[in-house]
């Protein structure tokens, strides 16, 4: 797609976004193509979320309604600087995003369309965005995951700023590509500002970390014990535990939440929002009310291992309740400056 001679904020975003390794979309079994019509039983959405994850729910909810689901998969980021490229000619009607960064990113764009309040509503304010254009679906955790056999609970680290200490040189698997990364740099720069954030990733680069492409390479790697500990969302622990044939406390690895409002214990949610061009597509609509339903909320908790974001749903087996984390004071509205985050991690040297 070409890119006009003066570039807009979109087009420097997408730049960033796609020199950082995050070049080509890729699709699953059912790629987005040409828009469609409203009220015409198909939707596209831009699936940030792990096809894995979350394709049995997308054929459920076209087996419940009869809508089909073109579904293009990429990282949550490239599908951000995919739409931001696009603008109001993508084709997609619903992002359905793992962060409320990138979500934040887009909306500021004005890509989105607000939401109805009856959705709204079903969710805490926390979770949603100011402006109503987006709404989170299930939350997660950011923890340390560790090697129960290599690290004592004892000797682990009550803030996530400890581990750029020497002691945890070569130790700390993290996974700088992924969005829950990212967002949890965003949330160093909102809380203690730019010059932390930078501070904390060269202390992290200068620290040899195991570079890994995603969160579930670091937690089979803690859980085998190559890597003694990792940063990643609480819900890959569970995972890793269900492909297994077993529970949580069958594995190595557990799961330490930060104590005293630390960065590292960030909370953020999966979420959607709907482009302006569907806003009033009964189909897509349907979609979002889907996703906040019971049954899908259930499927959360219980199959992704998130926690639920409507009341009435119990949270996952194994993990503390939502309301107990001790997770710090950030509105997740103010994740939204995806680009600078990104680029303060492309100056770290934490990707190549």
């Amino acid at each position: 797609m070409p890119v006009p001679a003066r570039r807009s904020l979109a087009a420097l975003t997408a730049a960033g976004l796609l020199s950082f390794g995050l070049v080509a979309c890729g699709s699953g079994e059912d790629d987005a193509g040409d828009p469609g019509k409203p009220g015409d039983k198909t939707i596209t959405v831009y699936s940030g979320r792990n096809e894995n994850l979350v394709k049995p729910l997308l054929d459920r909810f076209t087996q419940q309604t009869g809508i089909t689901v073109k579904t293009r998969y990429a990282t949550t980021a490239q599908l951000a600087a995919q739409l931001l490229e696009e603008g109001d000619k993508s084709p997609a009607d619903a992002f359905f995003a793992q962060d409320a960064g990138a979500l934040g990113a887009v909306a500021k764009r004005d890509l989105f369309a607000p939401l109805p309040a009856a959705d709204l509503e079903k969710v805490p304010q926390a979770y949603r965005a100011r402006n109503g254009q987006w709404v989170g679906v299930s939350a997660r955790s950011r923890t340390l995951a560790y090697n129960v056999d290599q690290v004592p609970a004892a000797e682990l680290p009550k803030s996530v700023f400890e581990l750029t200490d020497p002691k945890w040189k070569g130790k700390v698997g993290i996974a700088p590509t992924n969005a829950s990364f990212q967002a949890f740099v965003t949330a160093i720069r909102v809380q203690h500002g730019d010059q932390k954030a930078k501070d904390f990733l060269a202390g992290l680069k200068a620290n040899e970390p195991q570079i890994r492409d995603n969160n579930v390479k670091i937690v089979e790697d803690v859980d085998k014990g190559t890597i003694p500990v990792g940063l990643v969302n609480h819900y890959y622990v569970g995972e890793i535990a269900k492909e297994k044939g077993t529970t949580p406390d069958g594995l190595k690895a557990k799961l330490h939440f930060f104590p005293g409002g630390d960065t590292g214990a960030l909370v953020n949610v999966a979420g959607v929002g709907v482009l302006k061009r569907s806003a009033e597509d009964p189909d897509t609509r349907a979609f979002i009310d889907f996703l906040l339903n019971p049954e899908s909320q259930k499927y959360f908790a219980e199959q992704t291992f998130e926690y639920p974001v409507v009341s009435g749903v119990a949270a996952p087996a194994g993990v503390p309740p939502l309301a107990d984390l001790d997770s710090p004071d950030i509105d997740l509205n103010d994740l939204d400056t995806l680009d600078a985050t990104i680029t303060l991690i492309k100056d770290s040297g934490l990707v190549p």
